[in-house]
């Protein structure tokens, strides 16, 4: 088997080989070559060995992980794949042995791996389905069921609905559909972008795959073989956004202990010594063994960390354990890949092959983790706009809270059908809100991205391709208008406070990079947020429980405020709050105060797993509720950690027309020509032109034999 790999003036890795296994091995070099340390720290992510290199940082990850059995589940997973998809688990198998194949080579490039003291490891068959599984665990947010058992207990149930919100710690995203009928070639267009955690190197990566029975290009995980969120076949396309479904669930459980055999039979107790076993109680009233075992996390520049592995019948315990901590509850966490033994790989090979809207259709019915939404369009006009993945059936309580294990009731029953959504007037949009998938979940993105992108593709009866970089960098606010409205019936303001007032009912909403007035209705809005977080009324709220920080975000109360506050300043009362005389104080303090421009607070805040490479990062337009989503976190820092992943432009009348962008290059090396090269036009929304054209990419090697172990 041969494969070639060629390049575009960005650095993006084109590759085509003699068939799809081969691709597969080259697409797994390409990566580690591109992208060694960033493979091997999401290797060891997914393996809860992080804090082995990272130091105590990654303790919380780590630890989480071991508990959760992520590592345990993807091996499951893989060989439920060999059994059920031979053919798709080799197809895996080989991508794992090119990335092995390459990754010493990227390793001597990055210079993080010196940095460190890390010294590349060895992918196993399964580790891509561990990569899959540790970067979508908490996409449906199940430690929103956490927040809210602690709002019921702490404030009441009342409370719930005034702090629902798309919550600090889910991703996002924007993306639109319009039909021939409404583009100015009569095919259409798909587009959009993927909110998540902005990462260096990103969690996208632009790439190129083709063989004999396909030719896709778009945007791959890295780590992971194929091209599964946002592809383009030459004769259809497809993306997805997060569908915002529920479908893990959290039990609160009872454990005891069983003591060494006696004369009469096992002893059990639950007191704390001498043990040889464990116990939970199940909702038909009988007691059935649990599985306990201690791991140690190695920990860089600090002591081992012993982690207890206890898992129930419902699942792994992720909170308490069998030797509890006072005051902490046992709860355990059931998701559907642990119960399936199905991580929805096989979607991937046909997605590939997919040439209509109704293969892609058909791959989607394999789909499982996570749970998206999905919009494609075909050559021919065929259009799709469904829900993809696995939700459970089961009663609401799961749902939205804890439940009792040993309660009937709880169980899993099936799985949901999943819906279809509508096209209508030539257009679908897809911005987290609750659309077709309103069925499936409990909270959604609010309103105001989809409404306000079906807005802007009314404004004109034709669209092209390069137009919809428009659509992409809209920074209108509309959520903004709760505070407006409380600004406006303020009176008895100060003179500074007066003329700052005045300013901004003038403002036109729009969250751009250099607005003084955007920087000014942040300032006032992060004071209320603040004022609102330090009312006695929610003082309740103030501690979070003692449970693992990976859940922490999620758990503490100012940024629940911050993504509740149109919520909070809408409701028709507020447990006695004067809102009016918290405004009319943060308004003053945002008067006394020297303000500058939104860039200048605003600023890219991109993860990196060492903390000790510095850029300077720069100032960026929008916010979370804009089509620009660059999320801050009000009242908190108006730094931007979460933002467009990506850009990309589908275009059905000619794949050459579309377009693409990530935060930052094809490269994760630091210092290479296609590390950064990209960020330039990522701020400015424009895009790089996608090149398949053969003869004008450049080659970066001669055609290679590709050894097939298959094959000796």
């Amino acid at each position: 088997m041969t494969a070639e790999l060629y390049r575009d003036p960005w650095g993006i890795p084109h590759l085509r080989a003699t068939d799809a296994r081969a691709l597969a091995r080259a697409q797994g070099r390409v990566t580690a070559l591109d992208r060694a340390w960033q493979l091997e720290v999401e290797r060891h992510r997914a393996r809860g060995t992080s804090a082995a290199f990272l130091g105590a940082e990654a303790v919380g990850w780590d630890r989480f992980v071991r508990r959760a059995r992520l590592d345990d589940t993807a091996r499951r997973c893989f060989a439920a794949l060999e059994r059920r998809d031979p053919e798709t688990a080799d197809w895996v198998v080989a991508y794992v042995d090119g990335v092995n194949e390459g990754l010493a080579e990227g390793a001597r490039r990055a210079p993080e791996f010196a940095e460190t003291g890390l010294a590349p490891g060895r992918w196993e068959p399964w580790t891509p389905l561990g990569v899959w599984l540790g970067a979508h665990i908490l996409f449906a947010g199940f430690p929103a069921k956490l927040w809210r058992e602690e709002v019921v207990r702490r404030i009441g149930p009342e409370a719930v609905d005034l702090f629902a919100a798309d919550g600090p710690g889910t991703s996002g995203s924007n993306g639109w559909l319009v039909t021939g009928e409404r583009t100015a070639t009569g095919r259409p267009v798909i587009a959009g972008d993927p909110h998540r955690f902005i990462e260096d190197p990103g969690v996208y990566q632009q790439i190129h795959l083709s063989c004999p029975e396909f030719d896709v290009v778009g945007l791959a995980v890295p780590g992971v073989p194929g091209i599964a969120h946002f592809a383009h076949t030459g004769t259809v396309a497809w993306a997805i956004t997060n569908a915002m479904a529920d479908y893990q669930d959290l039990y609160r459980e009872r454990l005891r202990r069983v003591r060494p055999q006696g004369p009469e039979g096992p002893e059990r107790s639950e007191g704390p010594e001498g043990s040889e076993g464990w116990e939970a109680l199940d909702p038909d009233g009988e007691w059935r063994a649990v599985a306990r075992h201690v791991e140690t996390v190695e920990v860089a520049g600090g002591e081992p960390v012993e982690v207890e592995v206890v898992e129930t019948p419902r699942g792994p315990v992720v909170i308490g354990g069998a030797e509890q901590t006072e005051g902490v509850e046992t709860i355990s966490l059931r998701y559907p890949p642990r119960v399936t033994e199905d991580l929805g790989f096989s979607a991937l090979l046909p997605l590939l092959r997919a040439r209509e809207v109704a293969d892609v259709d058909r791959a989607f019915d394999h789909w499982a983790e996570p749970v998206n939404v999905v919009q494609a369009a075909d050559t021919e006009g065929g259009v799709l706009h469904r829900v993809a993945g696995r939700v459970p059936l089961r009663g609401a309580d799961n749902r939205t809270r804890i439940v009792a294990a040993w309660e009937p009731g709880h169980e899993w029953r099936g799985w949901h059908e999943m819906p279809y959504g509508t096209v209508e007037d030539g257009v679908a949009v897809m911005a987290n809100q609750r659309g077709p998938a309103g069925p499936l979940g409990v909270e959604f993105a609010p309103f105001h991205r989809a409404a306000r992108i079906r807005q802007l593709l009314d404004e004109r009866p034709k669209w092209s391709a390069q137009d919809m970089a428009d659509i992409h960098m809209d920074t209108h606010l509309a959520s903004a208008a709760p505070l407006m409205d409380h600004l406006a019936a303020l009176d008895g303001l100060s003179i500074e406070a007066t003329a700052l007032r005045d300013w901004l009912l003038g403002w036109d909403r729009r969250m751009t990079a250099d607005s003084m007035a955007a920087a000014a209705y942040a300032a006032v809005r992060g004071a209320v947020v603040r004022r609102l977080a330090a009312h006695p009324a929610f003082a309740a709220l103030a501690d979070p429980p003692a449970y693992p920080e990976v859940f922490r975000p999620w758990l503490a109360l100012l940024p629940r405020v911050g993504f509740a506050l149109e919520h909070l300043l809408k409701a028709e009362e507020l447990y006695g709050i004067d809102r009016a005389a918290l405004v009319r104080e943060a308004v003053e303090e945002a008067a006394a105060q020297p303000l500058g421009v939104w860039g200048d607070t605003h600023r890219l805040a991109p993860w990196r797993a060492l903390a000790t490479t510095s850029y300077d990062e720069p100032g960026l337009s929008g916010d979370h509720d804009c089509v620009l989503c660059t999320s801050t976190v009000p009242g908190l820092t108006d730094l931007s950690a979460r933002g467009p992943a990506a850009r990309y432009v589908w275009d059905l009348a000619d794949r050459d027309q579309s377009l693409w962008v990530v935060p930052f290059g094809a490269s994760g090396v630091p210092g290479s020509a296609h590390h950064r090269d990209q960020l330039p036009l990522w701020l400015k929304g424009e895009l790089a032109p996608v090149s398949t054209d053969w003869s004008r990419l450049t080659q970066e090697q001669e055609t290679e034999k590709v050894e097939d172990d298959h094959e000796q």
